[in-house]
């Protein structure tokens, strides 16, 4: 990547170089002058930065942070100083580019590689991003993508400067999610000019929003829509009050297909458009946008034989006309409804957006893609806790590969003995553990568990690999995340050695925050198992958008050879998982002749009673296994 020729001679120099005392326009007024070297502090092998009581800014917090209504920061000053971050692996052009900013009165922050970004944002909460499009591991184009998604980093302005002459790339980058381009090599003062300008452009921009003023937003300045936040708030009230009413939740189908197919802008653009049809479909109910595909919709005051044909009225307003995309194309969407009337049953917001969630679910089984919750009794609730209160076991059972293999791979089985004796199997707990509110707990008990073992074996011959289940209600917190990565680190356990499984079902509902997890952990060299996998448009699709390693078939393929069809389904979802790069894990054989077809049809590995029972000990010989 070629660098600014400054070789050129010193009146060329001077030229480019803004005066010396250039940054004081952001200082207080009453701050004296005194040598840039005595007004700066130096961090090692860096270029001098601004004294550190300059505040930091970021029209970034100020403008979407409020959105979900969980930001304290205030409103950056308007004199004070632009906070820029450059991503740049390249160390000669990242002190090129900081240099430049830094003699322009900015504060500029390198980091080096992707891994580091988010929490560059979290700290330093910059005005501006400057991007390097390639980058190690993840190129800037996918970091940007990913960014784009989190909360509060919709309006961050985010620049590129690459020497890439490809014009096509430039109009790949523009339609990633970022604000600019700029071409290699530049001139100090035309990047200084193009920073500036957006800087000041977003901070105008934050300084009319609502919410500007440390009040959370009402008005998603993007969408036009309500905040997650307000909505939530509203429903919140509406329960209290005891109101009449009903909550929908409406799922847009095939998102991450859509976003591939037509890339991150057009996918925004295209959810954008779909709000707005959704709300004026609810007028004058409020409507709000829940995360990528997903939208919320409080019906207060409407009544209860009125909440099944407002339902299928949201459905029908994504299919019935088609969204233009851009100029002559365009495209109709499906959708899935659930939705639950305000009652009693429900204790609070957050019960009742994981009521409607989980009935969007079961709509999608539905051929009319609408679903009602059906309220729990509150004694079968505590019956849910009650089933939780006992002592966790866990057992193991080998995933043995099919043509030999150097590894001992086990997926880690879920037991909790009660006090009477009595041991209950996951699919017994993990439920309970849901409805309950209690599955991020469990989660976090097992994974601990797991990392312990990986641990302890971490010399083992051959070295042992362990399956773990884990919900993506779990995996989609960002302190779980957190968590794991650092107890990987601390631990120094190898992210190979992990493979999370996650459930086709949760999957199809959480795929973009799946996508994102999985990115996000498999730079650690974790990896990712799809489970009770059944083919079909959306699951396919997960195949080729996920980066997944490993599949494992749902249960009713393990007895194929009694039913011709069922063995051409078994064939073809083969197929696909190898298309896509997977190995295909045979589940739950218990004779020969499942173990037979299972080999015939082409998997990868196989786990059941057959192989070995599920047990308490790590002691399965992988070496002379024989199916």
């Amino acid at each position: 990547m070629a660098a600014y020729d400054s070789t050129a001679g010193a009146r060329a120099t001077r030229a480019e170089t803004p005066p010396a005392d250039h940054w004081q326009r952001w200082a207080p007024p009453a701050a004296p002058a005194s040598p840039p070297a005595a007004a700066t502090a130096t961090a090692p092998g860096l270029p001098p930065t601004l004294p550190a009581a300059a505040t930091p800014a970021t029209a970034l917090a100020v403008g979407i942070g409020n959105e979900a209504g969980n930001s304290d920061d205030p409103p950056p000053q308007a004199d004070s100083p632009y906070r820029v971050l450059i991503v740049e692996d390249d160390r000669a052009q990242a002190l090129f580019a900081q240099s430049v900013l830094h003699g322009a009165g900015m504060q500029a922050i390198v980091v080096g590689d992707a891994d580091g970004v988010p929490a560059a944002i979290k700290e330093h909460r910059p005005d501006l991003i400057l991007m390097d499009l390639h980058l190690p591991g993840m190129d800037g184009m996918r970091l940007t993508a990913m960014i784009r998604q989190q909360p509060g980093l919709q309006l961050l302005p985010i620049v590129f400067l690459s020497g890439d002459p490809d014009p096509e790339r430039q109009f790949e980058v523009l339609d990633c999610g970022a604000d600019d381009y700029l071409s290699k090599p530049i001139r100090p003062r035309h990047l200084i000019a193009a920073v500036a300008n957006r800087i000041r452009r977003a901070r105008a921009q934050a300084a009319t929003l609502p919410g500007a003023s440390g009040v959370p937003a009402m008005s998603n300045p993007e969408t036009g829509l309500p905040t997650r936040h307000h909505v939530l708030q509203q429903l919140g009230t509406a329960l209290m009050h005891h109101d009449r009413g009903g909550v929908f939740f409406i799922e847009v189908a095939s998102a991450l297909g859509l976003r591939e197919r037509f890339g991150y802008a057009a996918f925004e653009r295209l959810m954008v458009q779909a709000g707005q049809r959704l709300a004026e479909a609810g007028h004058p109910h409020l409507l709000a946008r829940l995360n990528d595909n997903s939208f919320l919709l409080l019906a207060r005051g409407l009544e209860d034989d009125a909440l099944d044909d407002t339902a299928r009225t949201l459905r029908e307003e994504l299919s019935t006309h088609a969204f233009i995309i851009r100029d002559d194309e365009s495209v109709h969407l499906r959708g899935v409804v659930g939705y639950a009337p305000l009652g009693p049953a429900f204790a609070d917001a957050a019960a009742v957006l994981e009521a409607v969630e989980r009935t969007t679910l079961q709509a999608r089984l539905l051929s009319s893609g609408v679903a009602s919750h059906v309220h729990r009794a509150a004694a079968t609730e505590q019956e849910h806790l009650a089933l939780l209160e006992g002592q966790l076991e866990m057992a193991y059972q080998p995933i043995v590969a099919v043509s030999g293999g150097g590894s001992a791979q086990y997926q880690l089985l879920l037991r909790l003995r009660q006090a009477d004796g009595t041991v209950l199997n996951a699919g017994q707990v993990i439920p309970a553990a849901e409805a309950a509110g209690r599955i991020a707990d469990l989660d976090q008990q097992v994974m601990e568990h797991a990392l312990g073992l990986l641990d302890l074996y971490r010399h083992a011959t051959p070295p042992l690999h362990l399956f773990v289940s884990q919900s993506l209600r779990t995996l989609q917190r960002g302190a779980f995340a957190d968590w794991l990565l650092e107890s990987l680190q601390q631990r120094d356990v190898a992210g190979s050695a992990l493979v999370i499984d996650v459930r086709l079902p949760d999957a199809l509902i959480h795929a973009v925050t799946l996508q994102q997890v999985c990115q996000r952990l498999a730079a650690t060299g974790v990896r990712f198992c799809l489970s009770q996998f059944e083919p079909g448009g959306d699951a396919n699709t997960l195949l080729t958008q996920l980066p997944l390693a490993f599949v494992r078939l749902a249960a009713r393929f393990s007895s194929p050879h009694a039913n011709p069809g069922t063995r051409e389904e078994l064939r073809r979802a083969i197929e696909a998982a190898h298309a896509a790069g997977m190995q295909i894990i045979g589940q739950q054989i218990e004779d020969p002749q499942a173990a037979a077809a299972m080999w015939v049809g082409g998997v990868d590995f196989i786990q059941g009673n057959m192989v070995q029972s599920a047990g308490s000990d790590l002691n399965f010989d992988f070496h002379n296994a024989v199916l």
